[in-house]
């Protein structure tokens, strides 16, 4: 079963800055560059990607912003956004939650929680993690299903 998830910026950032290969966002990526992970975006979210991951302050090489990008949209959905009545303490996060709501049992991933209106659907890399660990699991469960995390049935 596939994942869709909408990730946010900080998580890319946090994967390609990482010595570590097991952390929870190199993880993420990782899942992303599988297949397991479907990421959902729109043209706001590959302009902030872009614009974000070229910072000189990063240091990434333009064929890891190029390949990283080019692995979200290839293997990634388009979508629109949903508008949402929530209050954001950033502005630029909106596009991340609303873009997550046009996609039915889609998660966003996010490590700034916070910034984000408390909802089943909005989690951690950590998070995200366990949630395909408990879709893979050979004794699915109903909390395992996207469906029953969202409370529709």
């Amino acid at each position: 079963m596939k994942v869709y998830a909408v990730i946010d910026t900080n998580v890319i950032v946090s994967a390609l800055l990482s010595r570590y290969q097991d952390s929870a966002t190199v993880k993420i990526l990782d899942h992303l560059y599988d297949r397991d992970i479907v990421p959902v975006y729109n043209d706001e979210i590959l302009e902030e990607y872009e614009a974000v991951l070229g910072r000189s302050k990063f240091n990434f090489s333009e064929e890891t912003v190029c390949a990283t990008i080019e692995a979200i949209r290839k293997g990634g959905i388009e979508s629109e956004r949903i508008a949402s009545n929530e209050q954001f303490p950033d502005p630029k996060d909106i596009v991340f939650y609303e873009v997550t709501l046009s996609v039915k049992d889609s998660f966003l991933v996010t490590g700034n929680t916070k910034h984000f209106p408390k909802k089943p659907f909005v989690v951690t890399p950590a998070e995200m993690l366990q949630i395909i660990r408990e879709i893979k699991s050979p004794k699915k469960n109903l909390l395992s299903e996207p469906s029953a995390r969202y409370g529709k049935r």
